[in-house]
């Protein structure tokens, strides 16, 4: 017998088979390398006992001039401010709905009933203000004054249903202030999938074309019955082998919408109502009727479409001590930090010094120019102001030291530039020298040349496109990106990165939602690493982690890379605070800030700091240990002939540069690559810092090792892989 050291080399490869990954770990799950060792992740711990509502992605944090630090935090509802371990509601209202009434129906859900169109949808989050029931309801004023509600469903234009703390015996009237909270997106991102008939359902697909001629009577046996036809002043432009259409005075945000089988001179025929989840009513003769192929119902999938719904996301910088924050594909907002009521002021476009109400209505993604400090809207209004002008490939830049001055002057370096090549801006970041930005195809950098362009742009690379706006990081003057198609980094030249886990990441990766892909930078590691959504999943699931400074020198083939199932919606790397923060999200429980009188769907993201302790520490201090894990390749007797001869293993010798509680050893041995392991008799070995040796006694023409703990207040870190081991035959 023998001992043979196996050191294996750090890092997993998943491109070779577990028989031919040489010298290599093959599977890992909350294990980093250092200095070439594997160890356990260190732990996170809630920064908060509330949980945010929603689904975060953006986190942003800056100091003000008087070193009060600030994290900005946008959900796909919510504008927050973390300071001093507390939440803070900043959160940009829209236009009031002045003199709201109630109907109560005896029951929680209060039908409220706007003055004119609310444009409101299901999911909404509404403020109320200035409350004044109705009598005889047998609640007060102050069950609703003041309180946020969740829009559950919009019967029709002028009328939503939220829910009651308590049900109110049936009245109606009454008024009530109702202030929307600006709508920033879906949750997840979707292709081809609908949202209701609202503005985030499905698309209409062609200009509205003609009007109804006749009237559509909500009566089965009436004009439109089911199996009739419905006469329209003209069919051009439908679909004459079938479709949807949408009958309403707007189209775009409520109607009944209904299906149609062909078209018979100015007849659609072979028609159903009420279909996708829209509701059944008359409509008079004249009223508009437009082509919907492409809407769907809330939940339901669209038969075949080309629409991409993206998730909600914000862009965050800041302007000395003013954040702005921008809504993606609409507008940008600022909050003053240096107010004294700055924690009961919400960000808006027409605070008292630094209005944004100038700026363009609708961009993709905002930021503030590196040193010259322009405010810069990629993806943005040709027309300012004009949010049916907006051009996914514009950009446009404010004047230098303004954040609402747009519009280009012979006496300002305002102005702005539209890239060519690819179809949207995905994403850009500040550099040392410039701004790289990424279209879905390519990258261009932006750098300041003066007057009179003030920016130059240049493309820099091809087929090497952004797979999502948060998929990119930079750190020391190079950038790491996720593409739809592989890893790349720029350093002034584009580079293909080297991948080891490459296609088991993308054999998996659900690139339809590329938009909720976090990039994020763990500097206390080297570590760059990308969160992502595996096909099948609503939300981020896994990560894939590439360690730049294990990697220098390019002594490891494919590079340093491992991966893991914790899955993370947003990331803040060490920076402004000591330690990372992440946030991670639940669909299935229920937020606690801000409180929602009704809340229902909407999920909870937990605020966690990270590598602190060894366990999971949850809002209400309980720990929930970490489960870690790490297998080597299936190593052989290769100065026997690869897998020729059958080993004989006999002992185990554990090698742990740093044990604290136990660490659970399996071996596994097989006959062939392809056969079923079976653990060794004596196996698995419950390692302790005491632990010296094991008694194996396994046989196989191949073995692997696998280390694993899933106990609180344990962590570990691996040396060298020592097993006695000696040829034992050919059978």
């Amino acid at each position: 017998m023998a001992l043979v050291d196996f050191k294996l080399l750090p890092g997993i490869d998943k491109q070779q088979t577990q028989v031919g990954a040489d010298k290599r770990w093959v599977n890992s799950d909350n294990v980093r390398f250092r200095y070439g060792l594997p160890e356990k992740v260190g732990g996170w711990s809630s920064l908060l006992t509330d949980t945010i509502v929603g689904v975060a992605r953006a986190q942003y944090s800056f100091v003000d001039l008087d070193g009060n630090r600030y994290v900005a935090i946008g959900t796909d509802k919510f504008l927050l401010i973390y300071f001093e371990g507390q939440l803070y509601d900043i959160t940009p209202l829209d236009a009031t709905l002045a003199a709201t009434t109630f109907t109560f129906d005896g029951s929680t859900t209060v039908t409220m009933t706007a003055t004119s169109s609310h444009g409101l949808l299901a999911g909404d989050i509404v403020l109320f203000d200035n409350v004044t029931l109705p009598g005889g309801t047998g609640l007060t004023d102050a069950d609703f004054e003041d309180k946020l509600f969740q829009v559950i469903t919009v019967p029709t234009a002028t009328t939503f249903t939220i829910t009651s703390s308590s049900a109110g015996s049936a009245a109606s009237g009454g008024t009530v202030d109702v202030k929307p909270y600006q709508r920033v997106g879906p949750a997840a991102q979707t292709y081809g999938y609908g949202f209701g008939v609202g503005n985030y359902g499905g698309t209409v697909s062609g200009v509205q074309t003609t009007t109804l001629n006749g009237a559509l009577l909500d009566d089965a046996n009436g004009t439109g019955g089911a199996g009739t036809s419905i006469t329209l002043t003209s069919t051009t432009g439908f679909p004459t082998g079938g479709g949807t259409i949408i009958v309403s005075d707007t189209p775009a945000v409520d109607g009944e919408l209904i299906t149609y089988g062909g078209v018979s001179g100015s007849d659609l025929t072979g028609i159903t109502r009420a279909v996708k989840g829209s509701t059944r009513s008359g409509h008079s003769s004249g009223v508009a009727v437009a082509n919907a192929t492409q809407y769907a119902g809330w939940g339901s999938a669209v038969a075949a479409s080309t629409t991409t719904l993206e998730p909600g996301l914000w862009s965050f910088d800041n302007y000395g001590d003013v954040l702005l924050a921008n809504i993606a594909n609409g507008k940008m907002y600022s909050w003053d930090s240096s107010i004294a009521a700055k924690f009961t002021t919400r960000a808006s476009t027409t605070t008292t010094d630094y209005e944004t109400d100038s700026a363009p209505t609708a961009s993709r993604l905002m930021m503030m120019s590196p040193v010259t400090r322009h405010v810069v809207l990629f993806g943005t209004e040709v027309t300012i102001g004009t949010a049916s002008s907006q051009d996914d490939m514009f950009v446009r830049f404010s004047d230098q030291e303004t954040i609402n001055t747009f519009a280009p002057t012979a006496t300002n370096s305002a102005g702005s530039q539209r890239l060519q090549d690819g179809t949207k801006i995905m994403g850009a970041i500040k550099a040392k020298d410039n701004i790289l930005v990424w279209t879905d195809t390519s990258l261009y950098t932006m750098k300041h040349v003066g007057a009179p362009f003030t920016f130059g742009f240049e493309q820099v690379g091809t087929n090497c496109g952004l797979i999502g706006k948060n998929a990119v990081v930079e750190i020391d003057g190079v950038a790491y990106w996720m593409s739809p198609k592989g890893f790349f980094l720029f350093d002034g030249t584009v580079k293909s990165l080297s991948c080891s886990i490459e296609d088991y990441v993308y054999d998996d990766i659900d690139t339809t939602k590329g938009q909720q892909v976090c990039a994020a930078i763990n500097n206390l590691f080297t570590e760059v690493v990308w969160y992502y959504p595996t096909s099948g999943a609503d939300y981020n699931d896994r990560y894939a982690v590439y360690n730049y400074g294990e990697s220098a020198g390019g002594k490891i083939p494919g590079g340093v890379w491992y991966a893991g199932t914790e899955a993370r919606t947003s990331w803040m790397p060490a920076k402004v605070y000591p330690n990372p923060f992440a946030t991670k999200f639940d669909a299935s429980a229920a937020g606690t800030f801000p409180s929602i009188v009704g809340l229902s769907g909407l999920g909870q993201t937990i605020y966690f700091e990270h590598e602190v302790g060894n366990n999971q520490i949850n809002p209400n201090g309980s720990s929930t240990a970490i489960a870690a894990e790490l297998e080597s390749f299936d190593l052989d007797l290769e100065m026997q002939g690869a897998g020729q001869f059958y080993l004989s293993i006999s002992r185990f010798i554990p090698d742990f540069k740093v044990l604290t509680g136990d660490a659970v050893v399996t071996l596994t041995v097989k006959r062939f690559p392809s056969s079923a392991g079976t653990t060794s008799p004596y196996s698995p070995f419950t390692v302790n810092s005491s632990s010296t040796q094991f008694n194996t006694r396994a046989r196989g023409r191949f073995a692997s090792v696998k280390i694993a703990n899933s106990a609180v207040d344990q962590t570990w870190r691996f040396g060298t892989l020592r097993l006695d081991i000696k040829p034992d035959g050919m059978r």
